[in-house]
């Protein structure tokens, strides 16, 4: 009897687990955040990044803003992640640049953050737009669209630094749009905390009694660990160290074997592949057999 070897072939799909890598020229150059340089922090922000202390309004702290100590603002919140993830303490320097949102026209860049400039840093934190007036009218968005720009085109002069730019805690769509849009041109990146400003748990009056209503408003210890992790966040981006928040899964669609992407963080799933009968998605394991059948079976 003649017998027809036949060979049964599924779709095998390879499924890797993601690898986290650094720069091939990591070695020896400083400490490192994946792709990114990590030895210089520099962080320009206003009260949310630093305020020294301030009786008249009931502010004590000589740090950011309303968290409820030192190591619980957003800038050391941060500075401990960072320095985690590359295995060496970063330098860091925090300058409050109040004076820029409040009068960015005729405000000197290279001359007022001189020392800053100087500094070189690896990664720049740039987290203002609070205390920038309403721009109303299109010649005062003119004008901070050209002064932001600015100053990020004079930070890119010095060194070669990754730069991160947070929008307003309190969300401005005028403001937040323009530094959005500046960032944007400047191959900078953006990081939208919008949600966190309209959350009130976030607020320090939610976590304790202040007197100040403009103190209260700040972010408490809740909303300086969220601004602390939305940058980091984008920086671990950035170094190309994300972990995926998506896994691979068989499904069963109508009877056929698919691979679905799901969602860990909502549970809901993706259908990546369109096979159809007769076919199906096989992990790697699964390997092709060949069988020998007589010219009268049937698969």
């Amino acid at each position: 009897m003649k017998r027809t070897p036949s060979l049964v072939i599924s779709l095998m799909l390879a499924i890797l687990p993601a690898t986290l890598m650094a720069d091939e020229n990591a070695s020896s150059i400083g400490p490192r955040i994946g792709r990114l340089a990590a030895a210089r922090v520099l962080f320009l922000g206003n009260s949310i990044t630093l305020h020294g202390p301030a009786p008249a309004i009931g502010w004590t702290g000589n740090w950011g803003m309303a968290a409820s100590a030192e190591d619980l603002d957003y800038v050391h919140l941060l500075t401990a992640d960072i320095a985690a993830a590359s295995g060496e303490q970063p330098t860091v320097m925090v300058k409050n640049v109040a004076d820029f949102e409040r009068k960015y026209s005729d405000y000197d860049v290279a001359e007022s953050l001189k020392s800053e400039l100087e500094f070189q840093a690896d990664i720049v934190v740039v987290a203002i737009g609070e205390n920038v007036s309403e721009l109303t009218t299109d010649d005062a968005k003119s004008k901070f669209a050209a002064a932001f720009a600015g100053l990020l085109h004079e930070l890119q002069q010095h060194g070669h630094p990754a730069i991160f730019v947070r929008s307003s805690f309190w969300p401005n769509p005028a403001k937040d749009s323009i530094m959005q849009t500046a960032a944007r041109d400047a191959g900078a990146t953006f990081v939208d905390i919008a949600t966190l400003g309209r959350d009130e748990s976030n607020m320090a009056r939610s976590e304790r009694q202040i007197e100040h209503a403009g103190v209260a408003a700040h972010p408490g210890d809740k909303g300086m660990k969220a601004i602390a992790d939305a940058i980091f966040a984008a920086i671990r981006k950035e170094a190309g160290l994300v972990a995926s928040r998506d896994q691979l899964n068989g499904c069963n669609q109508n009877g056929i074997r698919q691979v679905c992407v799901m969602n860990l963080a909502d549970h809901s799933a993706k259908t990546i592949t369109s096979l159809t009968t007769g076919h199906a998605a096989m992990w790697p394991h699964w390997q092709p057999v060949i069988v020998e059948l007589d010219a009268n079976d049937k698969l």
